[in-house]
């Protein structure tokens, strides 16, 4: 059975079928997951564009991968295109040393020779979107984690909301399955929320942008809950992972909130913390060239932020 799998999906390669391959591997527990079909999800992850997700598979398999040019080379893929490039090259170097004169890991090599002081001109044959760097941060909105946030009046319920958004509050299992393909580990604080509503609109909806008395702001019309079930939760069909897949989201975080445009999104960005660690959050702009926003230094922060329409009015 396993050896017809590695068949279809080394077909699906060949046909550039990535999210099928992506999905057949998804429907397999982790732990049931060997090394080959690791490689081939983290392959697919690269051909998806998903860096920062490939980068965590491989590193899975890293021990296993160390005598191995494929595994050497595809890392090094991974690094290239969310520019750590003194990572690439060490990986391209450990590629061209046990498999010599590939030319793709010459290509790389040759790209990254003069990298010190600038970026390296991207292979022709393998031209990227760049990654956009992290935007940069304002104040910190003040955490008042003395104060309890009364999470039975922090919801709208409707009839609308709950057939968009809300779930039955998710199991461990389940928790850890989304996190598993998300590839994110999700924060504390927003798993204990979705353990007592799990996804729905809240009622205060306005986070400000700039500092906690500006005038200018963003609105939040739902916030995923964890699950597959319904469209808008973090794995169903307009969730983080079908949105980044489909319509070009940074694949370096989780889509968890929605705003009034859906070109316009609020997610978890995880590139200052690693995918284990505790994430920020941004407000990302499609059609301004995915621009980003820094909201708040954690999930809790933006929560506690979050402003009723009366207090988002400006002064007079």
């Amino acid at each position: 059975m396993q050896d017809n799998l590695l068949d279809q999906l080394e077909t699906w390669h060949e046909e550039d079928e990535f999210d099928q391959i992506v999905e057949a591997i998804m429907e397999i527990p982790e732990e049931d997951r060997d090394y080959a079909l690791n490689s081939h999800l983290g392959r697919a992850m690269n051909n998806l564009k998903r860096y920062d997700e490939a980068i965590a598979i491989f590193k899975k398999i890293e021990q296993e991968g160390q005598d191995d040019p494929l595994w050497q080379y595809r890392i090094g893929i991974a690094y290239y295109y969310t520019e750590q490039f003194g990572k690439a090259k060490r990986a391209f170097k450990a590629a061209d040393r046990l498999a010599p004169d590939d030319e793709d890991t010459l290509e790389f090599l040759e790209a990254l020779e003069d990298t010190e002081d600038e970026e390296p001109e991207e292979p022709k044959a393998k031209k990227q979107k760049p990654v956009q760097a992290p935007p940069a941060k304002r104040k910190a909105l003040p955490v008042n984690t003395d104060t309890a946030l009364d999470l039975a009046d922090f919801w709208e319920d409707s009839e609308q909301a709950d057939e968009q958004y809300r779930l039955d509050p998710p199991t461990d299992e389940q928790i850890a399955s989304v996190e598993d393909e998300l590839v994110f580990k999700l924060p504390a604080f927003y798993i204990q929320m979705m353990k007592e509503h799990n996804g729905g609109v809240p009622r205060k909806r306005y986070f400000p942008v700039g500092d906690p008395d500006s005038s200018e702001y963003i609105e939040v019309t739902g916030l995923l809950g964890i699950g597959r079930d319904k469209s808008h939760s973090l794995c169903g069909e307009r969730g983080s992972r079908a949105r980044v897949i489909h319509e070009d989201y940074p694949e370096f975080g989780v889509i968890i909130g929605e705003c009034p445009d859906e070109n316009e999104v609020v997610m978890l960005d995880y590139r200052p913390s690693g995918n284990d660690g505790e994430p920020e959050v941004i407000h990302v702009a499609k059609e301004n060239g995915n621009k980003i926003t820094y909201l708040a230094p954690s999930f809790e922060a933006f929560v506690r932020g979050l402003k009723d329409s009366a207090e988002a009015s400006p002064n007079e």
